[in-house]
């Protein structure tokens, strides 16, 4: 059983999977927000590999990636992040990339660093799962489990073909257009869960405008597995830039607050 596996199977739903960009504002804070989301509660972590055209993202995680893209980061910073991290927490790690990214270093490589560093999933937002068969077949020699994402227009045939790919977890996308906090979670979002729980027993994470305890709270009485928080976790780091010990209090107190709000139980950590 892998450590996505494991975090499913361990912690009362919806699991709490924290995202974001690797390298941002620079290697030395990331590492600091990241162990702050680990020691708020953090069930799995999601790092964004920067990139320069980001399309499933809106205008605060395109910041980040200007960010990190800024301070030099490169997929080794990315590496050299999850091995720091890999020293001091089994927490599962997962990449959101593109597929620009894999393909320039090469799907081999890629995934084979991806291994040896300690990540545990990769999801690349923009290929679409009629184009996945080489990447997943890599992923799963590596042990690294293929993500993908599932949308309200996506039609059930597809989502069939998505979940016959898949491992770990779907990444349900619970609004129309990019990464952004919104004020409540749509209807439309709880209808795709229901949606997708009929093609698959796999985990279903709902991302995309969660950002307060009232909608994990919908999430969690609506059946969630998990829950992917990501913009609100920026828009922290983006409003205290210039004080890296405000973040990371921040960010703690922010994981917390969202884990009580579901009851998920407290996140391992190696001692």
């Amino acid at each position: 059983m892998g450590r996505i596996e494991k975090a499913f199977a361990a912690v009362r739903k919806p699991v709490f999977i924290g995202f974001t960009v690797a390298g941002d504002p620079d290697k030395t804070t990331c590492i600091r927000i990241v162990r702050a989301l680990i020691a708020g509660g953090t069930d799995i972590l999601e790092l964004g590999v920067p990139f320069s055209d980001p399309v499933a993202d809106g205008p605060t995680i395109q910041k980040a990636d200007e960010r990190a893209l800024a301070a030099g980061t490169t997929p080794d910073t990315v590496f050299d992040i999850v091995r720091e991290i890999r020293t001091e927490s089994d927490v599962p790690i997962v990449f959101l990339t593109y597929y620009n990214i894999v393909h320039h270093r090469g799907i081999e490589q890629f995934y084979h660093e991806a291994h040896d560093a300690g990540v545990d999933g990769i999801l690349i937002a923009d290929m679409p799962v009629e184009e996945s068969d080489e990447v997943c077949a890599v992923a799963l020699r590596y042990s690294i489990d293929p993500l993908f994402l599932v949308t309200q227009t996506t039609s059930d045939d597809r989502i069939t073909k998505i979940a016959a790919k898949a491992r770990g977890y779907l990444y349900l996308v619970a609004v129309l257009g990019v990464t952004g906090v919104r004020e409540q979670i749509s209807s439309g979002a709880i209808d795709l869960l229901h949606r997708v729980r009929m093609h698959t027993p796999l985990p279903l994470a709902l991302g995309f405008g969660i950002s307060t305890p009232a909608h994990v709270q919908t999430c969690t009485h609506a059946g969630a597995d998990g829950v992917i928080i990501g913009s609100a976790i920026v828009e922290i780091v983006e409003r205290n830039l210039l004080y890296p010990d405000k973040i990371e209090q921040e960010l703690r107190d922010y994981v917390t607050g969202m884990k009580q709000a579901a009851g998920s139980s407290d996140h391992t950590v190696k001692k």
